[in-house]
């Protein structure tokens, strides 16, 4: 059975990505509105986390380090622990380096491109990192998902951006909630990144949203939730 998929973001009024480029607030800032953010990603009890390459990137903040000698590799799963807690990079190139097996002390797990080389997947496996590679010439986020559940415990998964893996999730039918935290701010620049990107065929069509509640946080921050079902 897949995970509970919640996808939790944090936005502007005008629905943007990035809160180093949102307007000031009297009410708070950047700095509380992350607090914030972390308490919410708190009580999800989520046994897992997901983010794009970029922004795992930023955060495993690891290089290339291939093995001087690669031989035999494991595809489609490399299992290299098992544990209470795991951050997900979703990496169709496999170009997100880490510097050990995890991420803000959750195991690391990647799930790429069935063309990732077996460099990539020789140095993941030094670092104790897991990995899942596609079989078919695009991920299948369903079948991943279901690997997810079955080899690694995992029951309920937060999707966090960016916002082309937000974007993939939904377009695939794949998040039953979606929680996002609305700043007091705007961003307002031209062509400045959404929190959810589907690509230029969008999402109509594919999902409907249902509220679920409204809570009002401090520092201006509103929280909605919307329970997600394909159309």
């Amino acid at each position: 059975m897949k995970p509970y998929v919640v996808c939790l973001m944090e936005t502007s009024l005008d629905g943007r990505l990035h809160p180093s480029r949102f307007t000031a607030s009297p009410q708070g800032g950047r700095a509380d509105w992350g607090r914030l953010y972390e308490q919410v990603h708190g009580t999800l009890k989520a046994d897992a986390w997901l983010v794009g390459r970029i922004t795992m990137a930023e955060m495993a903040k690891g290089v290339p380090h291939p093995p001087a000698t690669v031989g035999a590799v494991a595809r489609p799963l490399h299992v290299a622990a098992r544990a209470e807690s795991y951050a997900i990079a979703l990496d169709p190139s496999g170009k997100v380096h880490f510097k050990g097996s995890s991420v803000g002390g959750d195991h690391a797990i990647a799930l790429l491109g069935r063309d990732a080389p077996d460099s990539h997947l020789a140095e993941l496996a030094a670092d104790g990192v897991s990995y899942i590679v596609a079989e078919g010439a695009e991920i299948d986020l369903a079948a991943m998902l279901g690997i997810l559940g079955r080899e690694f415990g995992i029951k309920r998964l937060a999707v966090e951006g960016g916002a082309r893996a937000n974007g993939a999730f939904f377009a695939a039918g794949l998040v039953d909630e979606f929680s996002v935290l609305i700043a007091p701010a705007l961003d307002a620049r031209p062509g400045s990144e959404a929190i959810v990107d589907a690509g230029p065929d969008g999402l109509a069509g594919k999902v409907t949203l249902s509220f679920l509640s409204s809570e009002t946080l401090d520092h201006g921050i509103v929280h909605l939730r919307y329970a997600v079902r394909p159309a």
